[in-house]
């Protein structure tokens, strides 16, 4: 499958001002802080140049959730027409020193799970602190509000180098597990080896870094293109041999099939490789199941929950092969969740200045979730999760964590409560 990216050059001046970007895009309908995608991007876009600052600060509250990309008439590449803009920004120093640290100790969620997870319990006790959080609240400008995530006892890739590995496996397959699952929900990652050990194949997991993704989201480019270009070397030997990289992050895959190599200007021989070998495990399953290969001997799953396909997801533009999956699952009832975003979109709903805009953005989602009565959530995306059990106060599940289930493995996390661990 291949991934064509077309330079954000080109698609600038394809905008045809109809104003369908602003009328979908979910925090211009709550905030005047930000005019709306068309007006940040390719109008403003056609006043910069190489040596000219951004004409508006407000072109930070783009929340990169790519909903404009998605509904544009024309192609245009809207959210990275923005987030180049707030790249250019962070280069010339328009923010403040604050917004500037903050930003970047959010968006290295590699480094800090690397120094956090040797000292997890003071670590989640430093972070569930009120005092902490209130200092973080007033220093950094972190919300003391936002739902800031446990680091898990132990690594997933801790995990991983323990599992007893199958014998007779016939396929290999590299998993991309993202610094969510390896510091925080390791409980996925188990969950997506099981079921790709399932369907008889043996699951390879590289050295490999953070995606960039967060780098990418605040600007900060430089150290973002240093993560790809490692991940690049580490990866794409794997995509020479003809092997699937699949990811149970959303964001990662998306970034590594796309985000990266278009705003890094790194769409080389090496990238276009690994893009076109990455796949969303959803994605890749789903694949396996159209040629008849995927096991669809499933135990019953009793259980009703909403799925919500984050932003991130829909970008890839795929359909929704979650629940196509878990359509497949006898006694699991979905509803499909039909709201364009939780509002989190990465770190953003965690920043003071941001933190009620992206409540206000979510608040159909979670108006949803409620009027559901569902005990349990599924979503593709680790911050979503965490933002909807924040705002709802219902746990939120992976997709691939139900299917391991399916194929007979004890449910954990929130599951385990509901099925029975």
């Amino acid at each position: 499958m291949g991934v064509q990216v077309q330079p954000v050059e080109v698609t600038l001046d394809n905008c045809i001002k109809c104003n369908i970007c602003v009328t979908a895009c979910p925090v211009t309908a709550v905030t005047d802080r930000f005019p709306g995608p068309k007006y940040e991007g390719p109008q403003a876009a056609r006043f910069r140049h190489a040596g000219q600052p951004s004409p508006d600060l407000s072109v930070d509250y783009c929340s990169g959730c790519r909903v404009c990309n998605m509904v544009c008439p024309t192609g245009v590449k809207i959210a990275e027409i923005n987030a180049r803009a707030r790249a250019f920004m962070v280069e010339r120093g328009a923010f403040s020193w604050r917004a500037r640290l903050r930003n970047n100790l959010l968006a290295r969620s590699e480094t800090i799970g690397k120094l956090g997870h040797p000292v997890a319990p003071l670590a989640n006790a430093l972070l569930n602190n009120p005092l902490a959080r209130w200092a973080a609240h007033v220093v950094l400008g972190i919300d003391r509000r936002a739902p800031l995530p446990r680091l898990a006892p132990q690594r997933f890739t801790a995990w991983f180098q323990a599992h007893p590995k199958p014998s007779g496996a016939t396929r290999q397959v590299v998993y991309f597990h993202g610094c969510s699952t390896e510091y925080y929900e390791p409980r996925v990652g188990r969950a997506a080896v099981r079921v790709l050990e399932a369907n008889g194949f043996q699951v390879i997991v590289p050295p490999q870094n953070c995606c960039g993704l967060p780098l990418l989201s605040n600007g900060e480019f430089g150290a973002a293109r240093a993560y790809h270009r490692s991940n690049v070397r580490k990866l794409v030997t794997f995509a020479r041999q003809g092997h699937a990289i699949v990811g149970t992050s959303t964001s990662c895959t998306l970034t590594l099939k796309e985000e990266a190599p278009e705003l890094l200007d790194a769409y080389d021989e090496e990238a276009r490789l690994l893009a076109e070998h990455t796949f969303d495990l959803n994605e890749f399953l789903l694949t396996l199941a159209e040629e008849g290969t995927l096991r669809t001997d499933f135990q019953p799953v009793p259980l009703t929950a909403v799925y919500h396909p984050p932003c991130q997801y829909r970008a890839h533009r795929l359909g929704f092969p979650a629940v196509e999956l878990l359509q497949l699952v006898p006694d699991l009832h979905i509803s499909v969740s039909q709201v364009a975003c939780c509002g989190i979109a990465g770190t953003y709903g965690f920043k003071r200045e941001k933190y009620e805009i992206a409540m206000q953005v979510g608040r159909p989602l979670f108006d949803l979730v409620r009027q559901e009565g569902v005990p349990i959530v599924i979503c593709d995306s680790e911050t979503c999760r965490w933002q909807i059990t924040h705002a709802t106060g219902v746990p939120a599940v992976h997709p691939v964590e139900v299917l391991a289930v399916a194929y007979g493995h004890p449910p954990e996390g929130p599951l385990a409560s509901l099925l029975g661990g």
